[in-house]
Order: structure tokens, then sequence, then C-alpha cells
């Protein structure tokens, strides 16, 4: 039996059709119960913001235990969450008033802040799923040695209930909240790299280098598979969901989106076990051939 986990925001669904009103309901939030501010102002600095990442991104990154879980512009959401975090640590009053509104961060004021935006204003906008979606799900529940799981940082009982629109005709696993950008320094865990032998970080190139220190996202794929069935993963960004699988022996498919870096595809494509989608109703087949 074959397990093949899919992403959910932004593989799944077209994550740059709404991103547009996820960064508005997160401004409207900021300004009226988080900062306090003009919205107007934020508004302008998230936009100036974000086209100063855009010019540089592989010097701007989401970051959570002072490691890179992910670079600015390998996702739409990711795109937004990483703007929102530059914005408030860049501005005084915006720190001072994140850190009043988060006393008691898990991670630290700014990140618990913008996965408080993202979770709950996620959670109110209408999915809009790529159109295979649906026949891509249809097929792997109808084949035989095939299992679809949906494996994701979304809260998983607002990835149910999204799938529930779809009207599939079997219930899906769901694992939510698996925080692949979950990154911890002292994590000792190593991965054997063909060429560079046993990594922690894995330097896919002279202007990036992705961390694997994600032990959540690591004992979420161990739990999945510990019955000897076979995982293949399937994501529409390379950092957070596919960096970790490929060093841990499990193939990849990365979906080629409007927002995916040239340099994530060539990584993908230049490992044994990575694939890269050029579209989402190509994985039944894909899979067929690869695996």
């Amino acid at each position: 039996m074959m397990k093949v986990i899919i992403d959910f925001d932004g593989t799944l669904t077209a994550e740059e059709a709404q991103v547009e009103a996820l960064a508005e309901r997160s401004l409207d939030t900021l300004a009226r119960e988080l900062i306090g501010v003009p919205r107007q102002r934020l508004v302008a600095d998230y936009q100036a913001t974000r086209e100063r990442l855009l010019r540089r991104p592989s010097q701007y990154c989401w970051e959570v235990n002072g490691l890179i879980a992910s670079y600015c512009n390998e996702g739409a959401f990711i795109l937004n969450t990483t703007t929102l975090q530059v914005m408030l640590h860049d501005d005084a009053e915006y720190l001072d008033a994140v850190r009043r509104a988060f006393p008691q961060a898990e991670y630290d004021p700014v990140v618990d802040c913008t996965n408080y935006l993202f979770h709950r204003h996620t959670a109110e906008l209408a999915p809009v799923f790529r159109p295979a979606a649906r026949s891509v799900l249809t097929s792997l529940i109808g084949h035989p040695d095939r299992t679809p799981i949906i494996l994701t940082n979304s809260l998983g009982d607002k990835v149910s209930r999204h799938l529930e629109t779809l009207s599939l005709d079997q219930e899906i696993t769901v694992l939510g909240d698996t925080r692949q950008y979950a990154m911890d320094p002292s994590w000792k865990q190593g991965f054997v790299h063909p060429q560079l032998g046993e990594i922690q970080v894995w330097p896919v190139s002279d202007k990036y280098r992705v961390d694997l220190r994600r032990p959540e996202y690591y004992r979420a794929l161990v739990r999945t598979g510990d019955d000897g069935s076979r995982l293949v993963v399937v994501a529409d960004t390379f950092s957070l969901p596919g960096a970790m699988p490929l060093m841990m022996g499990i193939p990849f498919f990365l979906l080629r989106t409007p927002y995916t870096p040239d340099w994530c595809a060539r990584v993908v494509n230049g490992h044994p076990l990575g694939h890269v989608l050029e579209e989402l109703a190509d994985l039944p087949e894909q899979l067929e051939a690869a695996v």
C-alpha cells in the first residue's frame, strides 16, 4: 500500500487566488484588534515591505526559533506571512503592540501573531480548489493500492470542512497542524546526503540553504509510515514540506504554480526522488510512472 501525502493550501487549493483576501483580513485585525493604528498606515507598510522582500527573496525568510523555515517567495501564503513578520519586527510601535497582545508566546510574539492571523482568516475564506482537485482525490480513493492523506500546517477542522464541499465518496484522513515550520536548533537528527554525507542544513545553491531541523514534521512522517506503507509527498512548496521527505528517502512531487521559484524546481528535478508536476491533474499518471 502506498500513502500519498498531499498538502492542502496551495496544492489542492489555488492560494494565489486567496492571498489578497487573507492579507486584507489580516491587516483589518491588526488595525482594529492587535495594534490599534490606522489601517491605511498598515496597508502602506505592508506593500512597501512586500516589494522589498521580492527584490531580494534570498535574504528574507520565515524564521522560527532563529532558523529559516522557508524563503519568503516559496508560496503565496508564505510571502504574506513573511511580509507581516518583517513589517511587525521592523517597526518598534508594531512590535511593542504585538508583544503585549501575545505575552506568553509559544514561539515568539511575532510568529505567534502571524500564526494566529493565518489560522483565523484562512478558516473564514471559502476554498478555491484547483480544477483537478476532486478528480485527483477521486482517482486515489478508487485505486486499490493508494491511500490519500492530507498533511497540512492548517488546522484539521478547517481542512475537513473544506474537503466536504468536494462531495467525495469517501472521507480522507487529515493530519492537521503538523507544523512543518517548527524549527528546533537543539535537534540532533542528521540526514545522509549522497554527496555531502550527514547534514542538518542542505546547501541547495549558492544563495539558498534549507534547514532540516523540523522534528515535528519528521515525526509526523515517521508515524504515517510506521505500518510499513510506502510514502509519497505532494506539495506546492519545497523548504517546508519537500526537503525533509527527500532526505528521508521519500519521493517528493513539487506542484509548479504561478509562484514557484525556479531554484525550487531545479533542486527537486535534480534529486533522484524528486519530480516536478506541471499540473495537479498529472499526479495519478506520474505516480504510476515514477513509483
